[in-house]
């Protein structure tokens, strides 16, 4: 791995499980902070004694190292009480390091620390990794994979939906009233099976849809749009996916039925529109034109926002939500990228929204489609 721009050497402190610069650059997973240091291409880790024999056999660094050594190097050159910092130092000034290139997000009483110790200190612009955005072809294999799962769990919640009866209104299960609560229970647990975690899992139904954020709350009703959005977490690999799917369980109006066809006529748009070297700011404004034709105006209405008002999509990876964007802002798309196709409509005033998602990977010609659930409205 390399980092531009000059021959600093890289380092990162910070732990891996929610650092996702620090889980691609160590390989495995760690709950605490420990040092990654990189200087002419070799990398090395710094761990505890609690992990050092862990990460020698599951991390893919060239070199493993003890913080107690280096601490204890520390204590011979005279700090009584020495901190993770003065190992930090004296691993630096072993491989004459002066200058290292750190993230944005390094902390910065760490940063202030390694200058008073004589250390050139300088943050690079994310991506920290270059290559990161980039997929290789066993992080595709690995994102499908997730997607699989996701898919299963997305088809078993529509499942539930099917079966619900109406009564009084409302739809109702086998425990009473049918809630995004419990569909998202369901959901979380069917994928914690599959060694997947997801968080914050959107069963948002009717005008609670309309903010593509809010998570969804209570009974659901008939005959209104519910947009189920899942993005889980791999605990193998700590890879994601992100799909998208509004469905309702009919009948629906014919105004919530053209707002649906517009939108997944807005993602079969941009779908054909995604390849290497198109400027995703374009895609995005394509997307927005044919809303606009449709007679779909964006814009605050009644003190609430309503219309097409978030990007065309996002890279993904190890964070849910990394470079590239497909949005307002001029991005480059390049063969490598995994991104997300999701155009949506929200409008208050009609009682709903639609939002419809899938993850494909950038070619030179095109793109492939990771996403293999069926698109379908009513259930």
């Amino acid at each position: 791995m390399t980092v531009s721009p000059g021959n600093k050497a890289i380092l990162l402190i910070a732990d891996s499980e929610r650092d996702a610069d620090m889980l691609y650059a160590a390989g495995l997973f760690v709950p605490d902070p420990f040092t990654f240091l990189q200087v002419a291409g070799r990398t090395t880790i710094m761990m505890s004694d609690l992990e050092i024999d862990r990460a020698r056999t599951q991390s893919k660094v060239d070199e493993v190292v003890s913080l107690t050594d280096y601490s204890d190097r520390a204590k011979k050159n005279g700090n009584a009480n020495p901190g993770l910092i003065d190992a930090v130092s004296e691993l630096l000034r072993e491989r004459d390091v002066q200058g290292i290139s750190v993230p944005n997000s390094f902390p910065l009483g760490y940063a202030d620390r390694l200058r008073e110790r004589g250390f050139e200190v300088a943050p690079k612009e994310d991506p920290f990794w270059d290559q990161r955005p980039v997929k290789t072809d066993d992080e595709v294999a690995t994102i499908a994979g997730v997607s699989r799962h996701t898919e299963d769990a997305l088809r078993m919640a529509f499942g539930i939906l099917a079966d619900a009866s109406v009564k009084d209104g409302l739809l109702h299960g086998p425990e009473g009233p049918l809630t995004s609560e419990y569909i998202r229970k369901r959901i979380h647990v069917y994928l914690l099976e599959r060694d997947c975690i997801a968080q914050h899992t959107i069963v948002a139904g009717g005008v609670q849809g309309c903010d593509p954020h809010n998570g969804g709350s209570g009974p659901l009703h008939p005959g209104e749009p519910i947009i189920f959005d899942l993005f889980p977490k791999s605990t193998k690999t700590g890879y994601f996916a992100d799909i998208t799917r509004t469905v309702a369980k009919g009948p629906v109006s014919n105004a919530f039925r053209r707002l649906y066809d517009t939108v997944l006529e807005g993602q079969e748009i941009a779908l054909t529109r995604v390849r290497a070297g198109v400027d995703g700011q374009e895609i995005h404004r394509e997307v927005e034109r044919l809303f606009e034709s449709r007679g779909y105006e964006t814009g605050a209405k009644n003190g609430r926002m309503q219309g097409f008002f978030h990007g065309t999509g996002h890279g993904f990876g190890l964070e849910i939500h990394e470079p590239p964007r497909i949005s307002k802002v001029s991005q480059t798309l390049v063969a490598g990228h995994v991104v997300t196709v999701e155009p949506g409509l929200y409008y208050p005033d009609l009682g709903g929204g639609v939002r419809i998602e899938d993850n494909v990977v950038v070619t030179e010609n095109g793109c492939v489609n990771l996403t293999r659930l069926e698109k379908m409205f009513e259930v």
